[in-house]
């Protein structure tokens, strides 16, 4: 039985929303509550096991709330409010500070919710069996060195003890997400590097379910210099992705923004594939790339789909490093089979760090996985790979 509490100012919704579990032979409401403090106040007493969240509420607003419940006493949520279509922003700020999924209501506050019954419920059984973990603070990004060199020996009188430097990745620490400070400018990027080799490689990561949290998590830590582009495919709806490129390029050393099709791929670049197009990545003269966009049929119900992008690359072979992350179901695990066939590198984020491990799974069991990985070590196998 999945406990659920539902949060929402509107006294017609708490009772939509109740009437809707109350149905389902695997839910039961434990409680309603109508603003942010009352929230956290019945996650408290109650305990459930997922909450359903609206954004605009009073007293307090459903993202201080998000904010106080993932630090405290964290739990699966799924915002569900008029706002999260309008204000695509608020959205991403739900999913960075913790939110499992997000649904949106039809129409506005008072709308039927008929046409979204399916979806709230498949999101909510999906956010039951997801796992989420207490709020951390940020690590800086890593440094790229295409050659680390030995630090020179200092003479014996001259030795002293330097403080040792936190890097935050931390092996099997669990996948959290921090509270965003104010945004701060994002150096400028630089493409020359002395490894050529390296100029030729490319990273490609395939996520879903839990994926903006993630993709938090690995991008902010990724260093400005990085000498090669990174491609990434998030399931989202449309409208969505600018503003999660936007939010990562904001707190990030290395450069992100939503892809375009015919661009050419940098180093040193991030490009997210923008809702509701599938994405991929084709040769051009010059050991080039660019990206191309379409909006060809749904793949397993995903456009843009993991496999698609992952088929599209397999063909860099060794030149490759392929990651995989949240998720549920099995999109990428195709493709990585080609990957790997072509000499491609693969990465796999570890059960215990995933919100959903359903993707990383389909990779792992399949014996396609170079690295298996805690989310909070991604990065730097990331590094290290375009470094060989």
């Amino acid at each position: 039985m999945i406990r659920v509490l539902i949060a929402d100012d509107s006294a017609f919704m708490r009772k939509v929303l109740s009437d809707l579990f109350a149905k389902q032979s695997d839910f039961q409401v434990v409680g309603t509550a109508v603003n942010g403090k009352d929230t956290i106040d019945k996650v408290k007493k109650f305990q459930p096991d997922i909450l359903t969240l609206d954004v605009q509420m009073p007293v307090m607003d459903g993202l201080e709330a998000l904010a106080i419940i993932m630090d405290e006493c964290p739990l699966p949520v799924v915002m569900v409010s008029s706002m999260t279509q309008r204000g695509t922003d608020a959205t991403i700020r739900a999913l960075a500070l913790g939110a499992v999924d997000f649904v949106s209501k039809a129409g506005g506050p008072i709308s039927k919710i008929d046409t979204i019954e399916d979806e709230i419920l498949e999101k909510c059984r999906a956010a039951a069996l997801s796992h989420v973990s207490k709020t951390q603070s940020p690590s800086k990004p890593l440094v790229y060195t295409s050659k680390p060199a030995p630090a020179p020996e200092t003479p014996p009188a001259m030795k002293r003890i330097e403080p040792r430097r936190r890097t935050g990745l931390v092996l099997g620490q669990k996948p959290v997400i921090h509270k965003i400070p104010a945004p701060t400018p994002v150096k400028p990027i630089t493409n020359q590097t002395s490894n050529s080799l390296s100029n030729k490689k490319l990273v490609v990561i395939g996520t879903s379910t839990g994926g903006p949290q993630a993709l938090q998590t690995v991008i902010t830590r990724l260093p400005g210099d990085l000498p090669c582009g990174v491609v990434v495919v998030q399931h989202m709806p449309a409208g969505f992705t600018k503003s999660l490129a936007d939010r990562l390029n904001s707190i990030s050393e290395i450069a992100v923004k939503e892809a375009e099709n015919d661009e050419i791929i940098k180093a040193g670049q991030v490009y997210i594939a923008p809702g509701n197009f599938h994405l991929r990545i084709s040769p051009i003269a010059g050991n080039g790339r660019k990206i191309v966009l379409s909006q060809e049929p749904p793949v397993g119900n995903h456009r843009p789909a993991v496999n698609v992008m992952f088929d599209s690359v397999a063909q860099f072979g060794r030149e490759l490093v392929s990651v995989i992350m949240t998720g549920m179901g099995c999109d990428g695990c195709e493709g990585m089979k080609k990957i790997k066939a072509h000499g491609g590198y693969s990465i796999a984020q570890n059960e215990e760090s995933c919100v959903v491990y359903g993707m990383p799974k389909a990779v792992v069991d399949a014996g396609l996985a170079d690295e298996i990985q805690p989310l909070t070590k991604i990065a730097e196998a990331i590094v290290e790979a375009v470094r060989r």
